[in-house]
């Protein structure tokens, strides 16, 4: 059972697209709970903790209220793993888009094939996000989620995961590499980044939220931008 939200201020929309998910969902035989709001503080009124798996979120809602992109950021403030698709007439948010990790822009009016297209992706996110990493460590197994692992980092013969909080097993870089999902790349023989993470991209280095310098090889600046093109 997949939660999806339709956040939109003209009710039209907000029909059209609830309609969509449900036959998106009959096709491919999945079952979904859809549903609708019409302002962002309606959304924000109802639920005051995580509750969907999947966001599809209007941007230019009412002058006198809460935009989309102002309630997406109020999201992440409380819940990391929804995944947000901004619906809008305009591409003039996008840089906003990456501040809120929004998975995908739709343009109005929205294609089916599209709004199919989007869906899969944002399945497979939520799919991607319940995976774990298992370490055996001094004090017994450790389960990781995926999903939280900023970067991994090799320190002679082991590697630190960075997340929550930090990890270092002997194991090597290749087979941790294995267990990652299309978030990640690999910035060079020592380093790999969860791309979900990535604030800023240099020729030299790649620039978390947090502030992390992660170095960059020569080479691979232009690999690393398709693979945060690919990925958004």
């Amino acid at each position: 059972m997949y939660r999806i939200a339709v956040c939109d201020d003209e009710q039209a929309d907000v029909s059209y697209v609830a309609g969509f998910i449900k036959k998106w969902a009959s096709d491919r035989a999945v079952m979904v709970h859809v549903e609708e709001f019409f302002s962002a503080e309606a959304y924000l009124f109802q639920y005051e903790k995580p509750a969907f798996d999947i966001l599809f979120l209007d941007i230019e809602m009412k002058a006198d209220g809460m935009n989309g992109i102002e309630l997406a950021a109020k999201i992440r403030e409380r819940d990391r793993a929804v995944q947000i698709v901004f619906v809008t007439g305009y591409m003039d948010y996008i840089a906003e888009g990456y501040d809120v990790e929004a998975l995908h822009y739709l343009l109005k009016p929205v294609a089916e094939e599209r709004l199919a297209s989007v869906l899969d992706r944002a399945v497979q996110r939520v799919k991607d996000r319940e995976r774990e990493l298992c370490l055996q460590m001094p004090e017994g197994i450790v389960r990781i989620p995926v999903s939280e692992i900023r970067y991994l980092e090799v320190q002679r013969n082991y590697v630190t995961l960075h997340g929550s909080e930090d990890y270092t097993v002997k194991r090597t870089l290749g087979e941790l590499e294995r267990e990652l999902d299309e978030s990640f790349f690999r910035t060079g023989r020592s380093f790999i980044v969860n791309l979900r993470f990535v604030r800023k991209i240099t020729k030299s280095q790649v620039v978390l939220k947090d502030g992390t310098q992660v170095p960059l090889s020569r080479g691979l600046y232009e690999a690393v931008n398709r693979a945060m093109i690919q990925y958004f």
